[in-house]
């Protein structure tokens, strides 16, 4: 496998707490630090904790609108091509372009187009399918779905430096701090 020469040598630095305070207050000093690429890992959702992390990201239900508004427009005119040129049909007397019968539709079109853009967005986004990522590898992280609570600041943050970097999160009082390979 080749490797990737812009790629950092390794992913990141790993902090390990046992409990959520722990991990809400690691969250704030790294982001008051100024690092900015960091992500938390909890057996549970922690209230707030996205807001401290500062990493939302809403391009999905952006691309769950515009999906939505393109699939209804070519549902409608692929409806009004259908009905005035391809085949039109004298149905009760309307005129060929009776556009309030496009309207369920245009409707189911646009929905259907919405489904397909919300599945296909998220898993583009997301990475996915995603058959390894690094922190797998990182000791006792399977706990962080039982019980334990993760803090990871990635090396491709322009603050990061690994020797300050673990320095730091040593001093924020993590139970241990990993360095990720990749």
């Amino acid at each position: 496998m080749r490797k990737d020469p812009t790629r950092p040598p390794h992913y990141g630095m790993i902090a390990q707490f046992s409990e959520a305070e722990d991990l809400m207050n690691a969250a704030k000093k790294a982001r008051e630090f100024g690092y900015e690429k960091v992500e938390a890992y909890t057996p549970y959702a922690l209230e707030g904790l996205v807001d401290v992390l500062n990493n939302r990201d809403d391009r999905v239900p952006w691309v769950v609108f515009w999906c939505g508004i393109i699939g209804a427009a070519l549902g409608f005119l692929m409806q009004c091509w259908i009905s005035i040129v391809d085949f039109p049909m004298n149905v009760g007397g309307r005129p060929n372009f009776s556009w309030p019968s496009f309207i369920p539709i245009t409707f189911e079109c646009g929905i259907l187009s919405a489904a397909f853009g919300a599945v296909i967005g998220m898993l583009v986004m997301n990475g996915l399918p995603l058959p390894h990522h690094p922190l797998f590898a990182a000791p006792n992280f399977e706990s962080a779905t039982r019980d334990k609570f993760f803090l990871c600041i990635e090396s491709s943050d322009s603050k990061y430096d690994r020797n300050e970097t673990r320095r730091f999160l040593e001093g924020l009082g993590a139970e241990t701090v990993s360095e990720v390979n990749w």
